[in-house]
This record gives structure tokens, sequence and C-alpha cells, in this order.
């Protein structure tokens, strides 16, 4: 009998998929749960247990948070990229390591087959073919959803002709959750004025007293909170998002383009990524050069879109990635944040690097590393190319 690998969450859609490869294909199913930081040891236990009720031949739970941080998070801070200055590609990152983790499970068990429940509406679909193509081109890819154009009413017939019983009822938002933030869609979003009601949140307002954090960065990563250091970054991720998410920081709605070239609204929350790229960003701000601030925007805005359209494999990606961990040779040192209800700010740092030294001066008021002369010779040739081009072309309209 011939394998598949399914990319297996549990819900609806995915559960439709394991039967109608196992009955209508005739396949034996290998669901595979690829989990990026969103899933407590209950919730993988019943995603589990829901599997073998539909019949697949073994269910595989794949920790893949610290390689998810390694091979991409850990570049998002180095780059501070916010997709529109807005979002922090909480879903889109994660679901291209997915799609990586499936394709190397599905290689590992010499799967003739790998299946996704994607619909033909989303950018979910794109960016796990994309990898399905690129890193196991010999298996063929299989999507009941998109491929029959099923509707949910249709899947939930089929299922309970087949004897499923589980809970049919939509939720009224759907919550998508990782280590890099939770999305939450509903009725509110697809329309381009109204915003997610309070309830919609995942996180609710439980902290009201302000409290000063202390980050610490190493080459960039986010290695210690208020004097507590950790192992790996994702457990310094993980402790700032229980202390700063009670206070309801990190929320917004972004609004973006699709990949499949359709205009989509998204909200989230995202604590402690959003205090993270803020507070690495002041960081930079303080130690880089007016020119490495420059090209690292231009390059991370690049890198953040390509990865959002689930680009991640194209080789441009790891040159980007190699200049911007360069960047990041300088980037230690503290970072002092407040976290309040519903906001957070970054008020200062402190570092060895920090080249915002009072022994060259301070800014409008004094310096103490050139003369006047010095800076009436420099504003003369600095400026000597525009002069000479009003000179000569005898311009008019820039004067009183």
């Amino acid at each position: 009998m011939k394998k598949v690998v399914l990319a297996f969450s549990g819900g609806l859609d995915t559960s439709y998929c394991a039967i109608y490869l196992a009955q209508e294909l005739g396949l034996e199913v290998y669901s595979a749960i690829v989990d990026t930081g969103g899933f407590s040891e209950e919730e993988l236990k019943e995603i589990e247990r829901r599997a073998y009720a539909m019949g697949v031949k073994q269910h595989t739970h794949l920790n893949e948070t610290e390689h998810f941080y390694n091979s991409c998070i850990r570049y998002l801070v180095f780059g501070n990229i916010l997709k529109n200055n807005t979002y922090p590609l909480s879903v889109s990152a994660e679901r291209v390591t997915q799609a990586i983790a499936i394709a190397n499970h599905a290689k590992s068990i010499g799967a003739d087959y790998v299946a996704h429940g994607s619909t033909g509406a989303g950018n979910d679909q794109v960016r796990f073919d994309m990898v399905f193509q690129a890193l196991i081109p010999e298996v063929e890819i299989i999507t009941p959803i998109r491929d029959k154009k099923l509707s949910r009413e249709e899947e939930i017939t089929y299922l309970k002709e087949q004897g499923v019983e589980m809970d049919f009822q939509k939720a009224q938002y759907s919550i998508n959750k990782g280590i890099w933030g939770t999305s939450v869609g509903g009725k509110e979003t697809l329309t381009s004025h109204l915003p997610l009601p309070e309830e919609a949140y995942p996180t609710q307002l439980s902290k009201t007293e302000p409290e000063r954090v202390t980050l610490y960065f190493e080459q960039g990563e986010l290695k210690g909170v208020n004097g507590q250091t950790f192992e790996h970054p994702v457990q310094a991720i993980q402790h700032l998002q229980e202390l700063a998410a009670p206070f309801a920081i990190g929320r917004d709605i972004h609004v973006g383009d699709t990949i499949i070239g359709i205009k989509g609204r998204v909200g989230f929350e995202a604590a402690a990524p959003m205090v993270i790229i803020k507070a690495h960003h002041l960081l930079e701000k303080h130690v880089l050069t007016k020119w490495q601030l420059y090209w690292k925007d231009q390059l991370s805005a690049w890198y953040g879109n390509w990865l959002h359209e689930g680009q991640l494999l194209d080789p441009t990606m790891r040159d980007i990635e190699a200049f911007l961990e360069s960047t990041q040779q300088n980037v230690t040192g503290k970072v002092f944040v407040q976290l309040a209800p519903y906001h957070f700010q970054v008020q200062g740092i402190e570092s060895a690097h920090d080249l915002m030294s009072d022994k060259f001066g301070s800014y409008g008021e004094m310096n103490r590393a050139w003369t006047s002369d010095d800076v009436k010779g420099f504003a003369k040739i600095f400026g000597n190319q525009t002069k000479l081009y009003h000179t000569i072309n005898n311009t008019s309209e820039w004067a009183d």
C-alpha cells in the first residue's frame, strides 16, 4: 500500500483529508503535526487522539520550535521585520517552517504522496506547494479540499456519513498560535472598517500596574530578561511572553497583499515579538552606523516580503541572512522597557558599543572633536555640487 504524509491539525479540513485519503484513495495515511511553539501538551495529545480516531496508520509530533527560531525568527529580529510596518509575520513565517518539516518527514519514511488541507483561496496553498516542489519533487501533492472545491457543509456531511463524531460548530474566531504571535480572524476582519472586539483576542488584560523589564541582547539575540539568562532565545521569548501578554499589548490588525493578489486583513496579538523587535531596533540605533541602518532597512523589507510569499528556500535569502548576521556583531547590551495596559514604551539602552558618547560631544549643544573652522570647511565641500548646479543653471524657483 502506498504511503501519504498528511499535514494534520485535527481541524475539519485535515480530518476530512485523513478519511478521504484512506477510504477513497486507498492510501496508508501518516499524519504529522508540526509544532512551532503554539501547542500545549494537552492540545497535542488531543490532536494525536483525533488522528488515530480518523484511522491514520501513524501520527507524529514534529517539534520544530527551536529550528523555527534558528532558521527564521532570528533573522526577523535582526531585520526588525514588520510586514507593512505592522505585522511580525507570525503565521506566514511558521507556515514555511512547517512545510519544510513535513517535506523532510515524507522523505524520511519514503512517502509516495504528501497532502495538506489548504483551500484554493489563501496563501498557505502556495507556501506548502512551493516547498514540496523544491524539496521532494518526486513526491506527488494531493490537496482534496482545493481540488474538489469543497464547502464546509460538504465536508461535515461526508464526515458524519463516515461516523465521525466531533464538534462541527464553527468557532466565531479562527485562532492560529505560535511562538512568534497569534493570528485572529473573524467577521470583522472580512471588512475594511470594523475592529476586532476585546473578547476576540485570546489573551485578556489581567495586569494593570506598569512594570519595567530589562532585556539583554547578545549579538542581536535576546539572551536575558530581568537578569535571568537562558540557554536558548526560545526560552527568553517564552518568558517575556508570560510577562508581557497579560498587559494585552502587541495587538493590531494587519492589512496586506496576499500571494495570489488580493487584499486581506488579519488581527493578531504578539506581545513578546513586538517588544523584542522595538527594543532590538532601539539598541541598533545606538550601536550601528547610519549606512548600516539604511541598508538593513532596504534588505530587511525585501527579505520579509519574500518570506511572507513562501520563498525562504530562495538562495538570495541566505545572502541577505549573511548580511544581517554580520551587522549584529556589536548589537549587545541592555534595553529598558516599560510595560503597561495596552501599550509599552522602549525607554533607553546601555551598551559598551553605544556610539552616542559624550566623549565626542552632545547633540545640539557642544562638540569636543572638531573646531568651527572644520565645520565651515566641511559644509563648503559637502554642499559644493549642489551649489554648482544652482549657479550654472541659474535656478530661481527656490529663491524667495
